[in-house]
């Protein structure tokens, strides 16, 4: 993981591989931006026109490496673009300091240290470039490289001969932000919020990215349970013969096929100040073939991703632990393996649910809903103040929103609302999404009490309609659908890397820390 330091050093006089400078987009052309003061005067205040002949505008995603001035103890200065230069007496955004960060920490893969001389003028701005530095820094590494068990100095050269040129570079070792104060008592609480919430994220990366073949549904139970024995968090897990002896049939049917037995994962964080208790509910498919309705061929080789929901619970809860938030925060994993086999479900079959309803099982691959049902049940026998589960649920939701945009439902346009603004302050881009009634009976069974399909147009909200059946009456409720952002197949770019991308964890946590701080009623 990449270090965080506050630092009062000069960037002139400061060791490190790089000083990392913002350049912004004006109408003339690039911009130094403010924090990289010193380094435009060492270039006798031509730094911009430095950068414009080098090809630098200032847009959004540059990084453009150039030589440090004479005197600087750091051999590179990186200029990364902030965009559009902010209008008079504004500031630049977070969300553009924490993308600013992330290219940079991405572009500097392997140094031991760089020196960040971005606009900093307050604790949040701290935390913003602290925050995307760290996420930035991500790298999914642990399937290549040497076998920590070769069996001897020979076997270990010769791996290393074949890898060659495949090494991959490390993270960047330590960030040290300029103009931060490091006895403030402000500016140190930011950066150690940005290092729990960050931290925890790319856990849940990791976990997305682990290949389905060891992180199955008891593999990732023995996450949860190892996480809590660091962080104090109480872990409960129901194997295969408590959801059988507890009638857990959504989450036993679609299990049912796999040779790995699923799983029911409860995280109980508690704190002796709370006065809200909040529950957050993941979809956990460690792997989704589609079962019986096997899924196309093209669209099995990610699907090692359909657990991202349950990751962002898990690292959510994790997170609320590490800040000592004063709420309580349940996260539930509905953990199972969606296979095809002799024993799977089949389509026309009808589970019992937890609650007791019955559900015709048209399409084996709308499966998440299944799992989703059975927690959001459970979860409410709890009578938490709001419930909040998050599932890469629906294609349809990606060809509503695209792959960078989540969409939120819920049974109260306030908590929605709420939830949506959460998520932009974040940086988590989102959109309120409506659950007309009319979709309802589309899922009218002639044999159950409900049907897990409905209506093909408009599925995103069906879905969402499905799992409002199971939510305890008169609870708040609202659904995360991170089907688009959750797994970025595409070019890195800000803090975002290929892969699991640990979408709506940021969300969750801010969510608890606004309860925590009575902003939500």
């Amino acid at each position: 993981m990449t270090a965080l330091t506050l630092s009062t050093a000069a960037a002139s006089g400061l060791r490190a591989d790089a000083i990392v400078v913002g350049v912004a987009k004006g109408a003339k052309g690039p911009v130094v931006a403010p924090g990289a003061e010193s380094v435009d005067k060492a270039y006798d205040g031509k730094l911009a026109s430095v950068l414009e002949t080098l090809g630098a505008s200032g847009s959004e995603g540059e990084a453009t490496k150039l030589p440090a001035p004479s005197g600087f103890k750091a051999p590179v200065i990186l200029a990364v673009g902030l965009g559009a230069v902010p209008e008079k007496d504004q500031a630049f955004d977070a969300e553009v300091l924490r993308r600013a960060a992330g290219v940079a920490a991405r572009a500097l893969a392997g140094s031991k240290k760089a020196a960040f001389a971005l606009p900093l003028e307050s604790a949040g701005d701290a935390g913003a470039i602290a925050e995307g530095a760290i996420l930035g820094a991500y790298s999914f590494d642990a399937y290549k490289g040497i076998a920590d068990n070769a069996k001897d100095a020979k076997d270990a050269k010769d791996a290393k001969a074949k890898k060659g040129a495949k090494d991959t570079k490390g993270p960047l070792a330590e960030a040290a932000l300029l103009g931060g104060k490091p006895r403030d008592k402000a500016y140190k609480a930011a950066v150690e919020r940005a290092l729990a919430v960050a931290e925890e994220l790319n856990r849940a990366r990791d976990l997305i990215n682990t290949p389905p073949n060891d992180l199955y549904p008891e593999a990732f139970a023995a996450v949860a349970q190892a996480a809590g024995k660091e962080h104090g968090i109480k872990v409960q897990v129901l194997d295969e013969k408590a959801l059988t002896k507890g009638g857990y049939g959504g989450i036993l049917g679609v299990g049912a096929g796999s040779a790995a037995p699923p799983r029911l994962v409860k995280l109980s964080y508690t704190s002796a100040k709370a006065k809200k208790h909040l529950a957050f509910v993941g979809k956990g498919i460690t792997y989704d073939s589609g079962g019986i309705s096997l899924k196309p061929a093209g669209h099995n080789e990610t699907m090692k991703c359909d657990m991202s929901g349950a990751a962002a619970v898990f690292a959510a809860v994790v997170a609320a632990a590490r800040l000592g938030l004063e709420v309580n925060v349940t996260g539930w994993l509905a953990l199972a393996e969606n296979m095809p086999s002799g024993s799977a479900t089949r389509p026309g079959d009808v589970l019992r649910m937890y609650s007791g309803k019955t559900v015709e099982v048209l399409n084996t691959d709308a499966e998440g809903r299944l799992v989703l049902a059975d927690a959001l049940t459970k979860a409410s026998e709890d009578k938490p103040d709001a419930i909040v589960d998050v599932a890469t649920l629906t294609g349809a939701m990606v060809l509503a929103l695209g792959d960078r945009t989540f969409g939120i439902m819920a049974n109260d346009d306030a908590f929605r609302t709420s939830i949506h603004e959460i998520a932009d302050e974040v940086g988590e881009p989102s959109w309120p999404m409506p659950m007309p009634e009319h979709l309802r009976k589309g899922m009218d069974s002639p044999t159950a009490d409900i049907a897990n399909m409905g209506e093909r147009m408009g599925g995103g909200l069906v879905a969402g309609l499905f799992l409002k059946e199971f939510v305890g009456e008169g609870i708040t409720w609202a659904h995360l659908d991170i089907a688009g952002p959750a797994f970025h197949e595409g070019a890195p770019f800000g803090y975002t890397p290929k892969g699991g991308t640990g979408s709506a964890v940021r969300t969750l946590v801010r969510l608890a820390e606004r309860t925590a701080a009575g902003d939500l009623g």
